[in-house]
């Protein structure tokens, strides 16, 4: 089996809408993909009724979080997306996303860079817009070559020149809200260190002994010796290791199924899980 257990849809900051994802996702050979766009559940409908047979979906979301200043994302998976606690938190995350872009687009503009809000919302069409979709318009001008150079301090980076902070949930707060929700959490990139500060192992055990299931390793931002320390440290705290491309479509060079996660562990995840059943492909539209 390959499974891939992050992947993006236009209904956050991916190019491919969630029909394309799970389509392109079958044509890539794969046989489970997770939808976890950022702080939204609003792609479930349209991917799971595009299912192509033989295509396996996990519902989910990537959780914008902060803990002692340091930004990470948190994957859920297979929780029930009505639950009332945590439909409330996705919501107050993904409402602070206008402001903070317009933000960003103010800071900019202050720096002399032509770019504007009609533009920022243009490039994320009904997505949940972020710094993917502001990285997209600096691209578009000319500022920088491509997406992932806009996330350097002269730019986009955390405390990067035209940084701005958002509402973001305190992990454990997150790992409980999840938990009550039927839902599994595994910490992104945790040491994505290229993206700006990374979290301490310290405070990755503290989340382990809060409820963390697991990390993500094989992540295309780690390279060989920060994967094997990961590893260890997963096993060290009991977690669960994933493997997962993080496709955007054509706003990353990654592709689909690039890193996988081992089969053992997704049967873990879904044993674990109580708020939703990955749904299998009937052979969509």
């Amino acid at each position: 089996m390959r499974i891939d257990l992050h992947c993006h849809s236009t209904a956050s900051d991916g190019t491919d809408t969630p029909a394309e994802l799970v389509r392109n996702a079958a044509a890539a050979g794969l046989d489970v993909v997770a939808l976890t766009d950022h702080d939204t559940t609003r792609g479930y409908g349209e991917a799971i009724a595009a299912l192509p047979e033989g295509l396996t979906l996990v519902t989910g979301a990537e959780l914008s979080c902060r803990i002692d200043g340091v930004s990470m994302h948190l994957l859920a998976y297979l929780f029930d997306p009505e639950e009332p606690a945590l439909l409330a938190e996705r919501e107050l995350v993904r409402d602070d996303r206008v402001p903070r872009a317009r933000g960003m687009v103010a800071k900019l503009n202050a720096l002399g860079v032509p770019v504007t809000w009609e533009q920022v919302a243009r490039i994320a069409g009904d997505g949940s817009v972020g710094r993917p979709h502001v990285a997209t318009a600096l691209v578009e001008l000319g500022v920088v070559p491509t997406v992932s150079e806009a996330f350097t301090a002269d730019w986009l980076a955390d405390g990067g020149r035209a940084y701005v902070e958002k509402h973001e949930t305190d992990p454990f707060e997150a790992i409980r809200l999840v938990k009550g929700a039927g839902g599994v959490t595994v910490f992104a990139h945790p040491a994505a260190s290229k993206r700006g500060r990374t979290v301490p192992e310290s405070a990755i055990a503290a989340m382990a002994e809060a409820g963390l299931d697991g990390i993500e390793v094989d992540h295309m931002d780690h390279d060989e010796e920060t994967r094997d320390r990961l590893r260890g440290l997963a096993k060290d705290l009991g977690l669960l290791v994933t493997g997962s491309s993080d496709y955007h479509g054509s706003r990353k060079t990654v592709e689909l199924g690039a890193y996988t996660t081992d089969p053992e562990v997704y049967g873990e995840i879904t044993r674990r899980a109580t708020g939703a059943f990955p749904v299998p492909g009937a052979g969509g539209a």
